[in-house]
């Protein structure tokens, strides 16, 4: 992971999350809905859910829309069912993607989504051709105005983070999965206020994209995350900043 900037993609996501914001709510309420089916409605006890509340929270989610959707998961409010996926495939320059998906119909969403792949040049593979590409992780993104380096590392490291590297105008926070509720607490609790955070997929290593395999890169990003049955899209290209710039102007 070392010199991977998560925080470069998830600044570039930022400029376009509004205008998806209806989108991107339908899918918290199916991540809260499927967790609170699994395993309760009480976030205290129920991990999953707290994550999946939490992220909806992250995206200005109404906070009855959370309750509503909880319900519905409990069955309170009638049952939705939905099951979880993991697709794994190839994008332009060779690009690993994985997705996390949860649908109704597998079937149906395997189809779609092979589609996407195709139109982009690239394909859905087998299970377990690129998630070894791959690791589970928190990440905390922390603006460089918003704290030093030295309070934060030691703070950090104090809660559990593995690693704090430097990305250029914030700082990226890593830890175990296990440890990512203990270590978000302890930031906000020293009032260090946090860009982003949750749990994510980071690229073991990465691929470096530049002019149009970049464009096709983030078009292919695009595509994947407008369809309502992905939950997140994780992929390991690299745009160097330069290449980002021109493609936003």
């Amino acid at each position: 992971m070392a010199g991977h900037s998560a925080w470069k993609n998830i600044k570039h996501k930022k400029a376009a999350i509004d205008a998806k914001r209806g989108k991107v709510w339908s899918k918290c309420a199916r991540a809260i809905i499927v967790a609170a089916k699994a395993g309760g409605g009480d976030p205290d006890s129920n991990l999953t859910l707290r994550y999946a509340i939490d992220d909806a929270k992250s995206q200005n989610m109404p906070k009855d829309t959370i309750e509503k959707a909880i319900k519905k998961g409990t069955g309170e409010l009638g049952a939705e069912s939905y099951e979880s996926a993991m697709y794994e495939g190839y994008g332009p320059g060779g690009v690993a993607f994985l997705l996390e998906i949860l649908t109704n119909n597998r079937n149906r969403t395997a189809g779609e989504i092979r589609q996407i792949f195709e139109r982009a040049n690239g394909n859905l593979g087998a299970s377990g051709c690129v998630a070894y590409m791959f690791a589970a992780k928190g990440l905390i993104i922390v603006l460089k105005s918003a704290a030093a380096e030295d309070k934060l590392m030691e703070l950090a490291l104090d809660a559990g983070a593995q690693d704090v590297q430097d990305a250029g105008e914030a700082w990226q926070v890593i830890c175990e999965p296990t440890d990512f509720v203990r270590l978000r607490q302890a930031l906000e609790k020293a009032g260090i206020a946090l860009e982003s955070a949750g749990l994510t997929q980071l690229p073991n290593l990465t691929v470096t994209c530049t002019g149009e395999t970049a464009r096709k890169t983030l078009a292919l990003i695009d595509a994947l995350e407008d369809h309502d049955d992905v939950q997140k899209v994780h992929a390991n290209y690299d745009i160097p900043e330069a290449d980002l710039a021109a493609l936003q102007n």
